[in-house]
């Protein structure tokens, strides 16, 4: 049987992201979308989530960053770089930044995240926290215990229409008790971007990025 880790309170909040400069974000936007019209859609979904998450009790939030901080990092984050190496290495070495339980990791692709969902992880009794996303992939992961994360995160193969489900299955072989949370739609291409737009709550600048832009000629 897992072990939970006793850790009274909210949880500690990783937000892993990249800075959102033309030619590095969301390339998969272009086109339709310019490199500045893709950078500032993923600023603009990047703000939202990490403002959504200066919302939500936590006991510590954490920017685990690719780049250097912008403007839109708001007060309140620890700001740490991320390591190099493929997406499960750095979703594996964010985790080591919390040295208690429970934490969840996010990251910048969903900007209709509410703080609402963020505050039911890390209050319960699960081992695990699971956000699938509809890619196949997820956008949330978390653990009672986060040293748990490294053996259970490397090596999962990510960007496949099957990451999400392969992670899932070992959180569940490691005897985790798993809390599944909502599915959620990644900003991954063009496609993806009005039905996101659509899911964000009333002030979200992903939004208003998208509606502004949707004005500019083709």
């Amino acid at each position: 049987m897992s072990a939970r880790v006793p850790a009274p309170g909210p949880a500690t909040l990783l937000v892993l992201a990249k800075e959102p400069t033309p030619g590095r974000v969301k390339t998969r936007l272009t086109p339709p979308y310019t490199p500045r019209e893709a950078a500032a859609l993923a600023e603009a979904a990047l703000a939202d989530t990490l403002h959504t998450v200066s919302r939500t009790p936590a006991r510590r939030r954490v920017l685990v960053l690719d780049g250097r901080p912008g403007p839109w990092l708001p007060p309140g984050f620890d700001v740490l770089p991320q390591v190099t190496g493929g997406l499960d290495d750095r979703i594996a070495a964010a985790f080591a930044h919390c040295d208690r339980g429970p934490a969840v990791l996010v990251g910048m692709d969903t900007p209709q995240l509410t703080a609402d969902l963020l505050a039911e992880v890390g209050g319960d009794e699960h081992d695990a926290w699971f956000g699938p996303a509809a890619d196949g992939g997820f956008w949330a992961l978390g653990f009672a215990d986060p040293s748990r994360a490294p053996a259970l995160v490397r090596g999962v193969p990510m960007s496949t229409d099957r990451t999400g489900e392969i992670q899932r299955r070992r959180l569940v072989a490691a005897e985790l008790t798993v809390c599944d949370l909502p599915v959620l739609r990644d900003v991954d291409t063009a496609a993806d971007v009005a039905p996101v737009a659509a899911c964000c709550p009333p002030g979200s600048r992903f939004a208003a990025t998208v509606t502004l832009l949707a004005g500019v000629a083709r």
